[in-house]
């Protein structure tokens, strides 16, 4: 599948246990991983209490925050109010944007005067190997406590806020893996000297994508057309292109599994109460084996146990196991197995616009709930702009609207431009930087401009 990574070719991956993404962005990575694992920061064997309660109060803040903002009225206003700290300022007019900003000052200042971090950063140095993480501060960490080996810190969203770069970019050591060109841009106005940006994509699994080649990919992409253009508008316009692009063997002949739509709620689970409007609106075709609904409950128990009881609720408990799966595990390992593998038969998938949006490289088009947060807001807008996600219409309607698109072939289409336009070869290229094999990374297209 990949060429064999040698020890000389391994390195330190850290995440941290904090909702999915960072850790999604890391779960890739094994492959180059020390020992096939990835640490997290805030929960890795024998870490110092002091460093835990300061990790434990951050995330519990987030995700108590991430649930409020459902509240009426006061609690988009809470949030809008703990988005001020995370706001990812404007890209036009280009500007010097290096100057720190207060939640940069804040995780700093933690460092500093509790130790933070130091402890992680001792343990990593005991086999000095090069270190990539998915989270900022813990290159933070590593540059303050002077890690001897070279730091990689790779961005998770489309756009950056300030608080991803440290306190003196143009002197830090710290190295960047940018996963588009915009987040390439927008290093170099927070100050990062070019030489120090990689342009390299995001990591996806390898067992959506294949080896280089892509196979897999090209393959499940081939069979995802056939159920997504059952009029075959687009595929009847488009049939060399699509031929061009994904090969003549990979072109659909027949149907290899049932319409299948995933909708995945974010680590707070607060959109749960959307899986249960899509199952309602899709009754009739459920109860009929027309389509087949996957509910992503993550690692939450009770959000897997909220969506049986809903199902059943509405009549549908005979479905379940059948045409509604309700995807859950009990660690995040085993559920990004599980969620990798039901995406090989997923024709759409239905999400926040969280770093999930860079999995429209996989020729999945994306459905978007209303974003939460600055980041959010720029993932969707980079779905947009490459044409390969949408807004959702009204849940209630999802019936309705959901299979208009599917005869206008426009899902078709939107499966065709995230995986012709969005960035695929991150985890390739990441392999390949650590092992300084530069000439051998793939380019990515840099015409897009977020």
């Amino acid at each position: 599948m990949v060429e064999k990574i040698s020890n000389r070719q391994k390195a330190w991956v850290v995440a941290v246990d904090m909702g999915y993404g960072h850790q999604r962005a890391a779960d890739p990575l094994r492959l180059i991983a020390y020992k096939g694992k990835v640490i997290n920061a805030n929960n890795y064997p024998g870490i110092p209490k002091s460093d835990r309660d300061i990790w434990h109060e951050s995330r519990e803040l987030y995700e108590w925050i991430s649930r409020f903002k459902n509240v009426p009225i006061i609690g988009n206003w809470v949030w809008d109010i703990f988005d001020k700290f995370q706001t990812i300022p404007s890209f036009y007019p280009k500007r010097d944007l290096s100057r720190p900003n207060n939640q940069l000052r804040y995780f700093m200042r933690l460092i500093k005067s509790k130790n933070w971090g130091k402890d992680l950063i001792a343990h990593l140095e005991k086999k000095p190997l090069p270190l990539v993480t998915t989270f900022f501060v813990v290159a933070y960490m590593a540059e303050y406590y002077n890690y001897s080996q070279e730091i990689y810190c790779l961005a998770t969203d489309t756009d950056i806020s300030r608080t991803w770069v440290g306190i003196h970019p143009s002197q830090s050591r710290v190295n960047f893996f940018a996963p588009n060109y915009r987040v390439e841009q927008r290093l170099k106005l927070y100050g990062v000297r070019p030489e120090k940006i990689f342009l390299t994509g995001f990591p996806l699994p390898l067992e959506n994508l294949g080896s280089e080649d892509l196979g897999i990919l090209k393959s499940d992409l081939g069979h995802r057309l056939f159920n997504l253009d059952p009029k075959r508008k687009y595929i009847s316009a488009y049939k060399e292109t699509i031929c061009e692009q994904i090969g003549k063997t990979c072109f659909p002949f027949h149907q290899r599994h049932p319409l299948t739509l995933t909708f995945a709620v974010g680590g707070a689970g607060a959109q749960r109460d959307t899986g249960v409007e899509i199952a309602k609106s899709l009754r009739r075709r459920l109860l009929k084996g027309q389509i087949r609904l996957n509910l992503v409950a993550g690692i939450r128990n009770e959000i897997s146990s909220f969506f049986i009881a809903k199902i059943k609720e509405l009549g549908l408990g005979q479905c379940l196991n059948k045409n509604i799966r309700i995807i859950f595990a009990n660690n995040k390992e085993d559920y990004f197995k599980k969620f990798n593998a039901i995406l090989r038969t997923t024709d759409i998938l239905w999400t926040k616009p969280s770093e999930l949006s860079f999995y429209t490289a996989l020729g999945l088009p994306i459905i978007m709930t209303p974003p939460l947060g600055s980041q959010e807001e720029f993932n969707r807008k980079w779905l947009l702009t490459i044409a390969a996600g949408t807004d959702q219409e009204d849940v209630r309607y999802t019936d309705q609207w959901l299979y208009d698109w599917l005869e206008s072939g426009w899902f078709a289409e939107a499966a065709m431009e995230g995986f012709l336009e969005a960035p695929k070869f991150g985890t390739y290229n990441i392999q390949k930087i650590i092992a300084h094999k530069y000439t051998e990374t793939r380019k990515m297209k840099t015409i897009l401009q977020y």
